[in-house]
């Protein structure tokens, strides 16, 4: 089936501004609040919400077999279960709707009024309930900067790093979208020089630049997914600022892995971009050396060209553009973490989310945590107005965001911000 979706020269008969990034070629999909105070399913271009919901039950889907609900949903998971055939239907329909060329819905008032929305009159939600989350560890860059630090310089990388996309089993329960302010978390750090424990709000906390793919229904249990079919099940991508405890990590982590220092939140940005939307900016990865074993060769480009960047905006002060980065320095490709995730049979569904990891490049500047921009603590970052940060301070927002940008086209992603709030005083502990 076409990207009829993808056409560079359409245009849409809603305003659209400048470098958006949600022209009409980008089309993603999220969960909102409207004025009426009903959740919906809807997209989005330039600055205008489309309610999806309205928009099939006045009729604009009738040649398209889907439930008279699927849209009247406070998730995405039922869509995204139909799989790419109707991902690829509804994008395409909702870029005739939209055409400037096409007066179906353009001159229709009545209609105009029940399903467009300003973005000042809705409230984005979760897109999708996450039944399962999975982080990776995918950036070479990011490994080699953990490993120089925290173990031998001249052997950073661990053995298993260059044969499999490493990845541990995360908590979806406290992943919220963005706009929720995070809370300082509490818990147990091993002070310098000392043999006990201490207990107290942790003095690390520090954002990671990921992005995340979410899934769709895609093997039964025991059945693993080739290579050269796991896009076919990854919907789409979402910025992920997956929230570390530095000081909680490092004390816990032994033998088992992130724990604590990771669960307390994990914040995602609103409007899903599907794979198709971003199929014009697809490029080749890191060459891969040594060879993967043959189930994780993958034919052809595996990444995609996202340019992402990072601010930090102290409580008084102005936002300061911390860390420029890219999608395509990752190592691991989405199609290889997917293939390994399930090669011992375990089975993905609507909904599970895989973050990339840690997205660094080869910059100082291009690092995507200030555990690498201030190295350990050791280099403070210089900010605007004579500020400096080694961690995230209490009341300091962090802002993501993440385009593609290829021969005068974008398509974005939009952004996930977060405040970080002060630790709860707990008492009678």
């Amino acid at each position: 089936m076409s990207l009829k979706a993808n056409d560079p020269s359409r245009t849409s008969w809603l305003p659209v501004p400048a470098d958006s990034d949600f022209p009409i070629q980008n089309i993603p999909f999220g969960v909102f609040l409207t004025r009426d105070d009903v959740i919906t399913i809807g997209t989005r271009i330039g600055d205008t919400a489309i309610d999806l919901g309205a928009l099939h039950q006045l009729g604009y889907f009738n040649d398209i077999p889907l439930t008279d609900d699927i849209f009247l949903q406070d998730t995405l998971n039922d869509f995204i279960s139909d799989g790419k055939k109707t991902w690829r239907l509804v994008r395409n329909r909702i870029s005739e709707i939209f055409d400037k060329n096409n007066k179906e819905l353009q001159q229709n008032e009545a209609h105009k009024k029940i399903i467009l929305f300003t973005l000042d009159e809705i409230e984005m939600q979760l897109p999708v309930q996450i039944g399962d989350y999975t982080d990776f560890y995918s950036s070479k860059e990011h490994a080699t900067n953990v490993g120089k630090m925290f173990r031998d310089p001249e052997n950073a990388l661990l053995p298993n790093w260059l044969h499999i996309p490493v990845g541990y089993h995360g908590r979806s329960s406290s992943i919220i979208p963005s706009g929720t302010p995070v809370r300082r978390p509490n818990g147990q750090t091993l002070p310098k020089d000392s043999k006990t424990p201490v207990f107290g709000p942790s003095k690390r906390v520090d954002f990671e630049l990921e992005m995340a793919f979410i899934t769709t229904d895609a093997n039964k249990l025991g059945e693993p997914i080739p290579i050269d079919e796991a896009e076919e099940y990854i919907f789409g991508l979402v910025l992920f600022n997956d929230w570390s405890a530095r000081d909680i990590q490092k004390w816990e982590y032994v033998p088992l892995g992130p724990f604590l220092g990771k669960s307390f939140a994990s914040s995602i940005s609103p409007w899903i971009v599907t794979l198709d939307a971003l199929e014009p900016f697809r490029v080749k990865g890191p060459e891969q050396q040594p060879l993967p074993l043959p189930y994780l060769r993958q034919k052809g480009p595996g990444s995609f060209d996202i340019q992402l960047e990072v601010d930090l905006i102290p409580e008084e002060g102005a936002a300061n553009t911390i860390c420029r980065s890219n999608f395509k320095y990752m190592y691991w490709s989405m199609a290889q973490q997917l293939t390994h995730h399930t090669i011992n049979g375990c089975n993905v569904i609507s909904g599970d989310m895989m973050g990339s990891g840690t997205i660094s490049g080869p910059s100082p500047d291009s690092f995507g945590s200030l555990l690498e921009l201030s190295w350990g603590g050791s280099k403070p970052l210089q900010l605007s107005g004579g500020q400096t940060r080694t961690f995230v301070e209490d009341m300091d927002t962090v802002i993501m965001r993440g385009y593609c940008k290829k021969d005068g086209r974008r398509i974005g992603f939009g952004e996930v911000s977060s405040k970080l709030l002060p630790a709860l005083e707990l008492k009678n502990i």
